[in-house]
């Protein structure tokens, strides 16, 4: 199993920078977004933040750039239309994911992931989900989702 050491933990915290190492600051998004939707971690010299469950200074994932908060999106996009289609569980996707991206189930949320590993969440969720369209067409059923080009 996958040990973090520290500096990993406080990264996934939120409270370093995974750019630059350096300490964040908890701030309200205000600063951010102009408008408050709670507070947040945020790294100004690497224009990189992340959002903080309501209520609490536990950050949703590790800090993200412009380009990897792109990618976080598309990765969610792409791998929840699994569960959402009811092709599998929600929990069984997790499990699914952990597998193919080798990691263990407490590591594999989306918010903790880097550039690399959104890219290939996205590959690996376009790849199953144009297997079951394959499925869906070898049956005879009306496909749930269009072919996604990978």
């Amino acid at each position: 199993m996958i040990e973090l050491n520290e500096r990993q933990k406080m990264i996934l915290a939120g409270k370093i920078c995974p750019y630059c190492g350096q300490p964040t600051e908890f701030v309200d998004s205000v600063e951010i977004y102009g408008t408050s939707y709670g507070m947040m971690y945020v790294c100004r010299p690497c224009n990189a933040h992340v959002g903080v469950h309501k209520g609490t200074d536990k950050s949703l994932g590790r800090l993200a750039t412009r380009n990897l908060r792109k990618l976080k999106h598309e990765a969610h996009e792409f791998f929840d239309k699994i569960w959402q289609l009811e092709y599998m569980k929600r929990t069984e996707a997790y499990a699914w994911l952990s597998n193919v991206l080798d990691l263990p189930t407490e590591y594999t949320h989306i918010g903790m992931f880097s550039e690399i590993t959104c890219t290939r969440v996205i590959y690996f969720s376009k790849q199953l989900l144009n297997d079951y369209r394959r499925l869906d067409l070898d049956f005879g059923n009306e496909p749930k989702t269009p072919y996604f080009p990978l």
